[in-house]
């Protein structure tokens, strides 16, 4: 399938950018920043997905939209909503004009941060986010609801949990998102042919993890990795009680409040 990522320079960017070749996929680039990687056979565009030109040119031809773009950190309100909402309502309208019907969108644990921990957190608790970052997050997944059910799209938003190599805090051994498993889980995404929003968990099969892994599987994603085979060099620390109080972790509990402007 012909891709468009956004956020393509981005930590799952990189490593979608080599592992999703491989699957058979051509793949289209999108960052701020000139082209880092050459497995953009389809062309790198620097640009910001607001531009209304670039997001045009950026999802003509393509068969979906893998959209990873957007700041990944807490900041003021507006900005949240413009970095997460805004970008996402462009690719959409873009997205109608050159009749593309299917996008992944990165969405984020910090969507229901605030949620207390248990034993199986299901995609159908409501939102409770713990940062206007999450609170952004909420609204992009709003906002791919009312386009799937007027437009008759086929969307993913994958609520991703802690990507990286190898988890590194106890939390992390529940939440961990490998870079394996981050390439299935995009493939499966874009591959799906269930109608409608769909919205996952985007994290490995581990051993210690509390998030429900079967809407992924309903789509095809079934995640191969497990953290508990780093367990044995992730240390103890004092914070590791309170970071698993909350889906949202240290976010949900320890980031100092600031203003909404």
């Amino acid at each position: 399938m012909k891709l468009l990522v956004t956020g393509a320079a981005g930590s799952i960017g990189s490593v979608l950018s080599r592992g999703l070749p491989a699957l058979g996929h051509e793949l289209r680039g999108l960052d701020l920043i000139p082209q880092a990687d050459h497995n953009f056979t389809l062309g790198w565009l620097s640009g910001d997905c607001l531009d209304p030109a670039v997001a045009d040119e950026a999802v003509a031809g393509v068969d979906a939209v893998v959209h990873l773009a957007g700041t990944p950190h807490e900041d003021s309100l507006p900005a949240a909503l413009e970095s997460h909402v805004h970008t996402t309502a462009r690719l959409l309208e873009a997205m109608l004009t050159h009749r593309v019907s299917r996008m992944v969108y990165a969405s984020s644990n910090h969507a229901v941060g605030r949620t207390p921990r248990s034993e199986l957190l299901t995609t159908d608790v409501r939102p409770r986010p713990d940062t206007f970052y999450g609170v952004a997050k909420v609204s992009a997944e709003a906002l791919l609801s009312l386009y799937a059910d007027r437009y008759d799209l086929d969307i993913t938003a994958a609520r991703i949990g802690t990507f990286g190599g190898a988890p590194t805090t106890a939390r992390s051994l529940s939440t961990w998102l490998s870079p394996d498993d981050a390439v299935r889980m995009v493939d499966a995404a874009v591959r799906s042919r269930q109608p409608g929003l769909h919205t996952i968990y985007g994290v490995s099969a581990n051993t210690r993890g509390w998030w429900d892994l079967e809407p992924g599987r309903a789509i095809g994603y079934d995640p191969l990795d497990d953290a508990e085979t780093h367990g044995g060099r992730v240390p103890n620390r004092d914070e590791d009680r309170a970071e698993a109080a909350y889906v949202g972790g240290p976010d949900a509990t320890h980031l100092k409040p600031r203003p909404a402007f």
